[in-house]
């Protein structure tokens, strides 16, 4: 990024945080002085912890695809830019699963790494979501989360190995700069996996069926004032139609509903039984009846709408323009009972916000 670019990012984020915090004008013009300077002498500037936690939850709170950004100040930052060995990044991502499991009781979180250094990655997490089943194809088809099949042939050539099973869970792999990408096992006590089972029906059969915990994406880029930190895992936590009506239904992911269809006696024979739409509503209901039994926090769709809605309230107050996505607002299932399906919606990025990055594997043959 030209210098002067950085400059007009930095001066109008660092505008929009004075402003928002309440602070003095000559607090900022301090401030400026200091950013502008090393600008100018470095080509780049580094942010107080401060202002990488604003930034973080106002990155949320720009998110237009996010539903759940009710709770943008609530997000807890951990600031891990001083990490520079393996061990101690991979140590702060352990202790981000930790804490964000918090015993089911789940915390929105986030673990910022250095940042892109003059369009150089100094540290690349190249995990999808810190916690994410295998995926492997096979002559009798696709074991696991096809989604991953990628990731976890990358995953093979650095060693790692694999049960074959559905449900296994990928290590994480991590780089820095371009050093060959190292990977790691998570600690089996750090990884809280829940059962799914319908409270009425064995929807599953003879398929034991289960989920992880926490959503903790790894590989957005998130943007603050024209620095782009590219390694910065986040969660929040699950809506139940992300596992129930995309994860564990979606042909291209678990494609369960013919297997629960079959459990249930549903007649499979034509479209307008409306077979898929009553295997779907089991579905998500063992998923937020499993949750909730396990103590793990998760959210409806209803009432993460409901939530949606008063977040569009508070920043109406607040003089704030609501940008988003319809699209993907929109829940997948009884989109029309919700206010969202109606409205239109702006699709303009601002800043701060998170980014989806191309991540082409690197070729680790030769590493090896």
């Amino acid at each position: 990024m030209e210098k002067k670019t950085l400059i007009d990012e930095a001066q109008q984020f660092l505008t929009h945080l004075y402003k928002e915090l309440g602070k003095t004008t000559e607090q900022f013009a301090h401030r400026w002085r200091e950013v502008e300077h090393s600008i100018e002498l470095n080509g780049y500037y580094e942010h107080t912890y401060e202002e990488l936690v604003y930034g973080a939850r106002v990155a949320w709170r720009n998110s237009n695809r996010c539903i759940g950004r009710l709770f943008w100040n609530q997000l807890k930052v951990i600031d891990g830019r001083q990490a520079s060995t393996y061990d101690e990044i991979f140590q702060y991502l352990f202790e981000h699963i930790r804490i964000a499991t918090n015993n089911g009781k789940i915390k929105p979180l986030i673990t910022i790494f250095r940042p892109e250094l003059n369009g150089k990655k100094q540290v690349t997490v190249w995990n999808h979501q810190l916690l994410r089943y295998a995926g492997y194809e096979t002559e009798g088809g696709i074991v696991g989360d096809s989604d991953s099949i990628a990731f976890t042939r990358f995953c093979q050539q650095l060693g790692w190995k694999g049960n074959g099973t559905a449900f296994d869970m990928l290590p994480l792999v991590v780089q820095i700069g371009d050093e060959a990408p190292e990977y790691r096992e998570i600690p089996e006590d750090m990884i809280m996996e829940i059962p799914i089972k319908h409270e009425e029906h064995d929807i599953f059969g003879d398929r034991e069926i289960k989920w992880y915990a926490v959503p903790i994406i790894s590989d957005m880029r998130l943007e603050i004032g024209g620095i782009n930190y590219v390694a910065a895992p986040f969660n929040g936590w699950y809506m139940g139609t992300e596992i129930g009506a995309r994860n564990l239904a979606d042909e291209s992911r678990y494609n369960l509903l013919p297997t629960v269809a079959k459990q249930l006696g549903l007649n499979t024979k034509h479209q307008r039984s409306l077979w898929k739409d009553e295997a779907l509503v089991a579905l998500n209901q063992a998923v937020l009846d499993s949750y909730k039994k396990y103590g793990v926090t998760i959210v409806d769709h209803h009432t993460a709408a409901e939530q949606f809605r008063v977040f569009e309230q508070k920043e109406e107050s607040d003089g704030r323009h609501v940008t988003g996505k319809w699209s993907w607002l929109v829940p997948p299932m009884a989109p029309a009972t919700t206010h969202m399906y109606f409205k239109p919606y702006d699709n303009a990025l601002v800043t701060p916000n998170y980014f989806y990055q191309k991540m082409k594997y690197p070729d680790v043959q030769k590493n090896t």
